[in-house]
């Protein structure tokens, strides 16, 4: 299995519904579960979040193994959200 990174902000209402759905995605499907999700908060982790910095602009932007594979944008409603995580899910299975 591969680590899902998920670049997010404190306060962020999309970076909220995308921990949601990273929630009830794995009470739906338990493969999941063993699926790591390491989360890096852009203020509180400015270090961590400089490896990638210059692929993304919004957040919650989502990576595996270093390729961006999800980027918020404005507007995106909870099931974008989901699905966009879902999907980030099935590949790193």
């Amino acid at each position: 299995m591969k680590k899902i990174t998920m670049i997010k902000m404190q306060g962020c209402p999309y970076c909220a519904k995308a921990a949601e759905a990273i929630e009830e995605l794995r009470a739906e499907q338990p493969a999941y579960a063993g699926i790591e999700v390491e989360i890096i908060d852009e203020n509180e982790q400015p270090e961590l979040a400089k490896a990638y910095a210059q692929d993304y602009y919004y957040v919650p932007s989502l990576f595996i193994e270093g390729r961006k594979v999800y980027e918020a944008q404005p507007g995106d409603t909870y099931d974008t959200i989901k699905a966009a995580v879902a999907s980030a899910f099935e590949e790193a299975k």
